[in-house]
C-alpha cells in the first residue's frame, strides 16, 4: 500500500498524505456480507460515555469471520477496503459459501488457503497454536479456544510463537508482552496487511470529522465548573499533582487494565 503526499494547494493539505489503495482489487463489498451500522455518537443509554465522537461518513459493517473453522477449498476472490478497521480484508469463497477475513500481508487474489489441523504453516492459513512452529509470526489470535480471534488484528502487527509448555504456548505480543495462551486456541500465519497505515498524516480537521472525530478542548482551557484542570489567571499549570478526567478520575498513566496477571510471563515494554 503506497502512501503518497498530496500537492500543497492549501495550508491544510501541506504535509497531508493519502493511501493510493493500489492493493485493492474490488470496490463494492459483497452484499450478503454487509449490514447497516448504526451510530450512537459515543453514547450509551443516551449518555455520553466516549467524548469527542459524532458525525462522520455513513458506513456499512462488513461481517468478518474471526473463527474460520475447517473451511474447505478456500480461495481468495478479492482484497477489499474496510472503513471499520485499519487492515485490509479478503473475500474468500469455500465449499458452502463466502466469507470475509482479515487479510495478511502479501495475500494475492487466487491464492488457496487451508484452515484446520492439517494446514501448512504458510501466510493466510489458520490452525491451532500447538501446530504452529516456534518462531512463526501469527495474527488473529484467540484468547479462549472456539471464541474467535480477539488479539493482533490491527494493520501491520504480528505476534510471535516463542515457546511451549504443558498445555500452553508462549506468545510475544506486538507490545512486547509475553502471554500464555491455550495450545488449542487458533491463530493465522503471517502479518496483518496495510503495514503503512501509521504513515498517513490526516492533515486537516475536516478529514477527522469525516472519520467521526469531533474537536477536543483542553481541560485547562475550561472553567473550574467544567473540568478539574480549569480556572486560573493566564497560562498557569493544572494546579494538581496528577492530571484528572472531567469526572475526577486519575488520567495519563493511571493503570486501568483488568486482566489476569497469571497468564503474563513478561510485561509489555515501557515507552520512553
Amino acid at each position: 500500500m503506497p502512501v503518497v503526499k498530496v500537492k500543497p494547494t492549501t495550508n491544510a493539505r501541506r504535509g497531508m498524505t493519502v493511501d493510493t489503495f493500489s492493493d485493492i482489487t474490488k470496490i463494492k463489498p459483497e452484499k450478503s456480507l454487509i449490514v447497516p451500522l448504526k451510530k450512537n455518537a459515543g453514547r450509551s443509554y443516551g449518555k455520553i460515555t466516549i467524548r469527542h465522537r459524532g458525525g462522520g461518513a455513513k458506513r456499512m459493517y462488513r461481517l468478518i469471520d474471526f473463527k474460520q473453522f475447517n473451511y474447505k477449498n478456500a480461495t481468495v476472490e478479492s482484497i477489499e477496503y474496510d472503513p471499520n478497521r485499519s487492515a485490509r480484508i479478503a473475500l474468500i469463497s469455500y465449499e458452502g459459501g463466502k466469507g470475509y477475513m482479515v487479510a495478511p500481508q502479501g495475500l494475492k487474489v487466487g491464492a488457496k488457503l487451508e484452515f484446520g489441523e492439517e494446514a501448512e504453516p504458510k501466510a493466510g492459513n489458520r490452525m491451532s497454536l500447538k501446530r504452529i512452529p516456534v518462531g512463526t509470526q501469527v495474527f488473529n489470535v484467540e484468547i479462549y479456544p472456539g471464541r474467535g480471534a480477539q488479539l493482533v488484528r490491527s494493520a501491520g502487527v504480528s505476534a510471535q510463537i516463542v515457546g511451549r509448555e504443558e498445555g500452553f504456548i508462549h506468545v510475544r505480543m506486538p507490545s512486547g508482552e509475553i502471554r500464555l495462551i491455550n495450545e488449542n486456541s487458533w491463530a493465522s500465519i503471517g502479518n496483518v496487511s496495510n503495514s503503512e497505515h501509521g504513515l498517513i498524516k490526516v492533515g486537516k480537521a475536516g478529514r477527522k470529522r469525516w472519520m467521526g472525530i469531533r474537536p477536543t478542548v483542553r481541560g485547562k482551557a475550561m472553567n473550574p465548573v467544567d473540568h478539574p484542570h480549569g480556572g486560573g489567571e493566564g497560562g498557569c499549570d493544572i494546579g494538581l499533582i496528577h492530571p484528572k478526567t472531567p469526572w475526577g478520575a486519575p488520567a495519563l498513566g493511571y493503570k486501568t487494565r483488568r486482566m489476569p496477571n497469571k497468564m503474563v510471563i513478561r510485561s509489555r515494554k515501557k515507552k520512553r
